[in-house]
């Protein structure tokens, strides 16, 4: 199986690496893909270019088997859907190989609101990542959606190639890539909040401060 994670990753941070290491473990993940987005449609716009943000996260997951950066939504023009990512993957990996896409608890209660949300889960599985405690109170919808599509068992992903909603809790640390960005607007340390290689990535482009340049360079 395959496990993609978009986002923003501006900057990617140890409340995005930490959960995700967990899904891929419980789940057996042969890998997992980290997709930066390149123009976002349900958000704000990153802070940071879209060059800096595939360099941090390179450098947050040099170290660990398995985890890949891919850069297929940048290099894509227009905006980044789910719907479109997932079904470059499955062109160029096949109909048979199980893909799981990871999203957040918060993320999933939007998720019918996505474009193409059903035609996502005949290209993936849906692994939704939640926090320890009481379930969310997700809408009338997307609970029977739910309801049908609903695999309590990890291993059942293995055995189709979309199709499934797998519910696991993770390991909520709360980490804002927003109030990482204020820390450093502010000329404050924020280490312990993600990676040394990010932070040094950050340090040397100069990325949030508030007088930063846009398009500071990356050493070579």
């Amino acid at each position: 199986m395959i496990g993609i994670l978009g986002g923003t990753f501006d900057p990617i941070h140890f409340g995005h690496l930490r959960p995700a290491l967990e899904v891929a473990e419980a789940l057996g993940l042969a890998e997992l893909r980290l997709v930066p987005l390149n123009q976002a449609v349900h958000r704000a716009q990153p802070h940071a270019d879209g060059r800096h943000r595939l360099a941090m996260v390179r450098a947050a997951i040099a170290d660990q088997p398995g985890f890949l950066a891919d850069a297929r939504e940048l290099e894509r023009p227009g905006g980044s859907y789910s719907h479109d990512t997932l079904a470059s993957l499955r062109a160029e990996l096949g109909p048979r190989r199980p893909l799981c896409l990871l999203l957040g608890s918060d993320a999933f209660a939007g998720f019918l609101a996505w474009h193409r949300p059903h035609a996502i889960l005949g290209l993936a599985h849906l692994v939704v990542m939640t926090r320890p405690g009481p379930a969310p109170e997700w809408d009338p919808d997307l609970r029977a959606l739910l309801a049908e599509r609903q695999a309590t068992d990890p291993a059942a992903l293995a055995r189709r190639p979309a199709g499934h909603i797998h519910c696991h809790e993770v390991t909520q640390l709360a980490i804002s890539a927003t109030a990482i960005r204020r820390l450093i607007a502010a000329g404050r340390s924020a280490r312990f909040l993600l990676p040394d290689p990010v932070i040094a990535i950050i340090e040397q482009a100069g990325l949030y401060r508030r007088a930063q340049a846009p398009n500071a360079p990356l050493a070579p």
